[in-house]
């Protein structure tokens, strides 16, 4: 198979984020088709593709019920912490999981790790990735870890403002976390660009 020096990385579209879950985010499922349209785009140049999850334990300081400030969401194994069903994974995908420590909160994907307890940095680092490719939910929280994680770490980052959607709590959080963003030295992208551009 032909390597290549981008990657894309979906972060955290699960049941629990989607609309009628534990911590939805509001139209945080509208994405999945245009995330769908972005995995065959990197699947047919073999990319590297990442999908993380948060896959807590019953008892964690991240929700409120133990001194945190979330509701009780994507506990390992339930149905909510399950991708989105339409989610059109490929069977090659990386699965990172994050937020098992109970102590920690572990937003960003660079938190996470594989089955074998590979880091997401090890992961892009040994697969040669240079660009990485970041959508998901939501915008103001694990996105935006994620993506200054990655521009802190290095890599040319490309937000996928197309397929991602915000919580929201207050008004206009997601637009100022995509500025911030933006402003940290990501560029953003849209499918029909990328399309376009090749």
């Amino acid at each position: 198979m032909n390597k290549s020096t981008q990657a894309l990385i979906i972060v955290d579209v699960q049941n629990d984020f989607g609309p009628g879950g534990a911590l939805p985010v509001p139209s945080g499922d509208e994405i999945v088709p245009v995330l769908n349209q972005y995995i065959r785009y990197a699947a047919g140049r073999h990319w590297l593709i990442v999908a993380s999850r948060d896959w807590h334990p019953e008892k964690t300081h991240h929700f409120r019920e133990f001194g945190g400030q979330w509701p009780r969401h994507c506990v390992h194994d339930t149905p909510g912490a399950c991708f989105h069903p339409q989610l059109a994974l490929p069977a090659e995908t990386v699965i990172v999981s994050k937020g098992m420590n109970p102590d920690l909160d572990s937003c960003s994907a660079f938190h996470g790790m594989d089955e074998r307890r590979t880091s997401l940095q090890d992961i892009l680092v040994r697969a040669g990735v240079k660009i990485v490719y970041v959508g998901g939910l939501a915008a103001e929280y694990c996105v935006r870890a994620t993506v200054l994680d990655a521009v802190e770490r290095g890599f040319a980052v490309k937000l996928l403002v197309d397929a991602i959607r915000g919580v929201n709590r207050k008004p206009a959080d997601a637009e100022a976390a995509q500025r911030e963003m933006l402003r940290y030295g990501a560029q953003a992208t849209t499918v029909t660009e990328l399309s376009a551009s090749r």
